[in-house]
Formats: C-alpha cells, structure tokens, sequence
C-alpha cells in the first residue's frame, strides 16, 4: 500500500509541474510561431522516404511572419539512397485569416549512393518556392496549413529534385 500511494504522489506531483496554460497570446505577450511538417512516403522497389520539416517564426504585424525553415530528409530504395539537409528563411503574408502567400528561400546538403553502379555523389542546392494555400484553424492559436509552391530557381536537366512544383502541408501554432 506504501509502495501504492508513493507512485500515486510521484504522478499527481509530476503531472502537476507539467501542466501548460493554452489560450490566444496577445500581440504583446507572445509573438513567436513554432511548427513544421512531417512526411513519410513509399514505393515500388522497397523505396521510403520520411521528411521532417521544423519552422521557427516571429509575427512582425498581424499580418506578416518572417523566420527561419530546416528539412531533413531520408530516401532509400533497392537502387540508390540519399540524405538531403536544408534551411532557410521564410516569409508569410496572410489575410482574410485562411488564406496565405508564401516565399521561402531553401538551401540544400544532398548525399547521394547508387546502390547499383556504387557511385556517391554529393550536391548542393538552392530552390526559391513561392506560393500560397488555406489554413483552417483546429485550436486556440494552432492552425492547419495546406498549400501549393514552386520553386522558380528549378532547372529540369540539372536539379537533384523531381520536379519544381511541390504540395505543402504543415501546422503552425502561436498566429
């Protein structure tokens, strides 16, 4: 029984150091955003991907979030694998409160092995993505962002990426 009400202590102690407040910041109090975007992807020919995308921002207006964007990425198949690291800044105008038009400048760390031809190759690059999307709210101050980019610096022959129009899908909390 001793044993019993020591764990029963410990966790009502624990859980009351751990409580968070959750409610709309003011304009005042807190003007920094945190959030990003996960993905996991698969294939044919055994290929995986999963992507981890975090965003730290800060709300110069109302209106207007500037901050900074990581991305790491991993990629495998039965014939090659890669491991891509970017960041950057980017740079949000809302309006109409669920809508957004977006810039955000990305500069990637790619290596690269074919698995077949036991080649390794390792690349940099740089993408400029503009776009926009919706955002539904789904709490207090956290938001669900959905949207379209591309990036315009994309050059088919030469680039490491598929394509340079890319969906987004994120969260954001503290607008």
């Amino acid at each position: 029984m001793k044993k019993l009400f020591i764990s029963l202590l410990i966790l009502t102690t624990g859980s009351l150091f751990s409580q968070v407040s959750v409610g709309t910041p003011t304009a005042e109090t807190n003007r920094w955003t945190f959030g990003g975007g996960l993905g996991v992807g698969f294939g044919s020919n055994s290929y995986f991907n999963l992507q981890i995308a975090p965003r730290v921002g800060y709300r110069l207006t109302d209106n207007v979030e500037a901050g900074l964007m990581g991305s790491v990425s991993w990629q495998s198949s039965d014939f090659y694998k890669s491991t891509m690291f970017g960041f950057g800044p980017f740079v949000n105008y809302y309006f109409a409160r669920s809508f957004f038009v977006s810039g955000n400048l990305q500069h990637y760390f790619v290596n690269y092995e074919d698995k077949f031809y036991d080649f390794k190759d390792k690349q940099q690059e740089t993408a400029l993505y503009l776009g926009g999307g919706y955002m539904q709210q789904i709490g207090n101050n956290s938001f669900l962002q959905i949207g379209l980019m591309y990036n315009v610096l994309y050059k088919e022959n030469s680039s490491v990426f598929s394509g340079g129009l890319i969906p987004s899908i994120g969260f954001v909390v503290g607008l």
